[in-house]
């Protein structure tokens, strides 16, 4: 399952850009939510391996 994780800021990137394009915003407006999503699962990767580092003993 970890393997996959890779796919979640890809599909929420995605899902954001659907969401630009449908209401008509541009990528520029858009800038500030890709930023919030790739901040968002960067906390996360960071978490898990945080995680990973503490139960490996």
């Amino acid at each position: 399952m970890i393997k996959l994780l890779f796919l979640a800021p890809l599909v929420m990137c995605g899902a954001w850009y659907w969401y630009l394009q449908q209401h008509g915003w541009s990528l520029k407006q858009g800038r500030k939510g890709f930023a919030y999503i790739i901040g968002f699962n960067v906390a996360i990767a960071l978490s898990l391996w945080g995680i990973m580092l503490l139960t490996q003993r």
